[in-house]
């Protein structure tokens, strides 16, 4: 009888770490697609797309531009809602972004987080 266990041969470890690894990188990738699709619903809802596109400069910055503006701070999140909904001017030239107050707060903090989320634009 064989008295070698799955625990004992290396090889065996090896190969089931590696499927664990990468089953576990497949799983937890972000749907890019469905972001996209998600922050694209809630520009129109929100009427953001009269200034704004994902990856095309229209009067304001295109949101793939934007996660740039806010590496490693950790209030990114909070502080880009809070823009959205009162507005401003500067950061992004003379273009002067209108109060949104009619966006809620959770839309304001979904399009945040779904807009950082985006791959910056290099």
């Amino acid at each position: 009888m064989n008295n070698l266990s799955i625990s004992s041969h290396p090889s065996v470890l090896l190969r089931s770490f590696g499927f664990v690894a990468f089953a576990s990188l497949l799983f937890s990738a972000k749907p890019v697609y469905a972001e996209n699709e998600q922050l694209t619903k809630l520009m129109q809802t929100n009427n953001c797309v009269a200034c704004h596109q994902i990856d095309k400069r229209k009067y304001g910055p295109q949101f793939d531009e934007i996660p740039a503006k806010y590496v490693n701070e950790a209030s990114a999140v909070a502080k880009l809602a809070a823009k959205i909904k009162a507005g401003g001017t500067g950061v992004w030239g003379e273009d002067y972004m209108p109060p949104q107050p009619q966006v809620s707060d959770a839309n304001a903090l979904a399009m945040a987080e779904l807009i950082l989320a985006l791959t910056p634009k290099k």
